[in-house]
């Protein structure tokens, strides 16, 4: 629930709908290319915030695999809680209303991305624990970077677009 007296965040669907399949291409196209999913979902929502690309591929590295390759929470889903605050974040102290339309817009992203996909946790959405050396080797022989994740990366651009 948000506090008492916070803003309640509406999604902008129209605003965004005709960018919604230029970002999910974007971070599809990006994954395949062998970026983290955190990077591919971050880096199409940063460059139109202005944040230059590099920086987007430096900030999200770290989230891939579900944190740094542990299989906690997904990064698609990270890069998009990324995005998210890169839309509405607060940058002052006494901003209360911007904190409070970003954790409305990530608790939207959160509900709709476990409702899609079932979970928001790499282990649980892969059905392998990829933070174990037999984890790893399992989604490997599975192919389940290669089939599951781009799913989870479309899925994650595609909610997150309508939100920021």
């Amino acid at each position: 629930m948000p506090p008492s007296g916070a803003i309640r965040y509406t999604p902008r669907m129209a605003d965004s709908e005709s960018v919604i399949p230029d970002v999910v291409e974007a971070a599809a196209a990006l994954f395949d290319q062998g970026f983290t999913c955190g990077q591919a979902v971050l880096v199409p929502f940063a460059e139109r915030r202005g944040i230059d690309r590099e920086h987007a591929l430096r900030l999200a590295c770290a989230f891939g695999g579900g944190i740094a390759g542990t299989g906690s929470t997904c990064g698609a889903v990270s890069g998009a809680l990324l995005a998210i605050g890169a839309a509405h974040g607060r940058t002052k102290v006494e901003d209360e209303p911007a904190r409070a339309r970003t954790y409305d817009a990530a608790r939207v992203f959160l509900d709709r991305f476990r409702s899609e996909h079932g979970s928001v946790v790499c282990r649980e959405l892969l059905g392998v624990d990829i933070g174990t050396a037999e984890g790893r080797e399992a989604a490997v022989k599975a192919g389940l970077f290669r089939s599951r994740c781009p799913l989870l990366v479309r899925g994650a651009a595609r909610i997150v677009a309508a939100l920021v």
